[in-house]
């Protein structure tokens, strides 16, 4: 399905990276000449603040994971001794055995978390309050936030169309984390199609100790060409799907005549967007898509979050979150 092309001024211009785009949205205005380096440091600080304030707001907590879920993990159980915190209760080996047991906890390893981010041409669209790339980059910047803590690495690999993608190695601490932010956000969008499926498996080599990896995609390829290679990296992993929409991807407004173009392709079509029945059509065709994605992502084991480029996506952020926190601790004695 063709993504239609934005009726308005033009949202993307050739040779752009996100961070150049991203100035708009996150209130940065910079003179026509500036450098594309400190406009993507401004943008990105803008982005931090914004998104530490949000999410530390309504996240509380000194560990905060996407899926791993509280800070600890269970350990044995043991018998109750005098001083035991008896917030660590084992209520059911305590009825089994009839005498009062506590839960251990051991401590957490380090996270490793890896990115798997689609910048292909198809995400270089956008109707609303912003590209659907600068919504990817947002979404990877969230995601690093609530995973670089504690000593966590965090690493990425950028599909860029074209069969190009960069790797950028896992590494600790913020400042690490913020530098491989930059260098997303600096990648240029290049013409034609990221093998999805591809840029998935390179997060199955070389294999690595089990941590997070989250893929960022608008998931337009056909599901035969990522399901496998994501099915085969949640085997190992916890595996976090985001997928980036635009409104105009799942409807069609009653403008007239409306130029359809294919981002990665170039090919351009009219269409005439009066006709309620077409409208019909591309609505039902596009929930049929939609739903097809969802389908594969949940055959493949992996936890779905959709971003819509005209929503708040930080709060739709912070709603999965508390979301997987709840259903991570629902029915336990933590």
């Amino acid at each position: 399905m063709t993504a239609p092309a934005d009726p308005g001024p033009p949202r993307s211009g050739s040779g752009r990276t996100s961070a150049d785009r991203m100035a708009d949205t996150a209130g940065t205005h910079g003179a026509a000449g500036g450098v594309a380096t400190a406009r993507a440091e401004q943008v990105l600080s803008r982005l931090q603040l914004l998104i530490t304030r949000k999410l530390d707001g309504l996240l509380q907590g000194d560990y905060i994971g996407l899926l791993p879920g509280p800070g600890t993990e269970p350990g044995e159980s043991r018998e109750y001794r005098p001083g035991d915190d008896v917030r660590r209760m084992d209520w059911p080996v305590t009825a089994r055995t009839t005498v009062p047991h506590t839960r251990q906890t051991v401590a957490d390893r380090e996270l490793e978390t890896w990115l798997a981010i689609d910048l292909s041409a198809s995400l270089s669209f956008g109707t609303a309050r912003m590209l659907k790339s600068d919504l990817a980059v947002a979404a990877a910047a969230a995601v690093t936030h609530l995973s670089v803590r504690g000593g966590n690495r965090i690493g990425a690999v950028v599909g860029t169309g074209g069969g190009s993608t960069v790797r950028l190695p896992a590494r600790p601490g913020r400042k690490e984390a913020q530098g491989l932010l930059r260098a997303v956000a600096r990648t240029p969008i290049k013409p034609g199609r990221t093998d999805l499926g591809a840029l998935v498996d390179m997060l199955n080599r070389p294999p690595r100790r089990r941590g997070l990896a989250v893929v960022i995609s608008d998931f337009l390829a056909p599901p035969d060409d990522w399901g496998r290679p994501l099915r085969k990296l949640a085997v190992r992993h916890d595996v976090l799907a985001i997928e980036v929409v635009d409104p105009r991807e799942l409807e069609l407004p009653d403008v007239g005549v409306l130029v359809l173009a294919d981002p990665e392709t170039g090919a351009l079509h009219e269409v005439y967007t009066g006709d309620a029945k077409l409208r019909a059509r591309y609505a039902a065709g596009a929930a049929a898509q939609r739903s097809a994605i969802a389908y594969a992502l949940r055959a493949a084991g992996a936890q779905h979050l959709r971003l819509r480029t005209d929503s708040d996506w930080l709060l739709d952020i912070v709603r999965f979150v508390a979301a997987q926190r709840h259903a991570r601790t629902r029915g336990t004695t933590r």
